[in-house]
This record gives C-alpha cells, structure tokens and sequence, in this order.
C-alpha cells in the first residue's frame, strides 16, 4: 500500500528545476518545439558536467545540444549547478521542459 503516491511536475516546478535524480544521473525530459518530438538525456554526474574552477559558488555547468530524428531543429540546453548538484539557473532554445510522466505517455505513440 502507497501513502504517498508521487505527483507529476507542474509547468512552474519544470521552470525551477526540469532534472530527475535516477542514481548517478541527472534525467531531463525535452520535448521539440518545431515537430513535437520528446526527448530522455540522462546527464552522468562526473562525466557529463563541465567544471567551471573560476567559479566556486556554481562550479558545475551543462551545455548540451539535441537534434531528433523527425526535423533539423536544434535544442539547446544550458545549465548551472551548485556543488550538490541543485540548478541555479537554466536556458532552454527550441524546445521546452515536459515531466517524465508527459514523456512516458508521448512516447508510447
């Protein structure tokens, strides 16, 4: 029995923070602005972030460009990340940020 079941992101809770924590990754869910096409990036902690020395209060930041199979529209994502790995600010181009639970349902078509 489940006392508490999980809810799906809001539009307002994707603005503040689109990542999933899945063991050592980050998991971010894309969906394309032009075609509609949705994309799953897991972001591997320690490999996948670039670490910023000049800057010790966000050393962490993620440059990340996808392309889909269905048009050539970039999405470009841009992020910064505190030590513990919490957004502290976050750039979306030509795409938008959709819950895991939006993925999933998009996906199955």
């Amino acid at each position: 029995m489940f006392l508490f079941k999980k809810r799906e992101k809001s539009e307002a809770d994707l603005e503040r923070n689109p990542f999933y924590k899945e063991g050592n990754a980050l998991v971010v869910y894309l969906k394309c602005n032009r075609c509609g096409e949705v994309f799953r990036s897991h972001l591997r902690i320690g490999y996948d972030f670039i670490i910023d020395y000049d800057n010790r209060a966000v050393p962490f930041v993620i440059e990340k460009v996808y392309v889909g199979s269905k048009c050539p529209n970039k999405i470009e994502l841009k992020a910064k990340f505190t030590g513990s790995y919490k957004p502290v600010s976050i750039e979306i181009e030509g795409g938008k940020f959709i819950s895991r639970e939006t993925y999933e349902k998009e996906a199955e078509r």
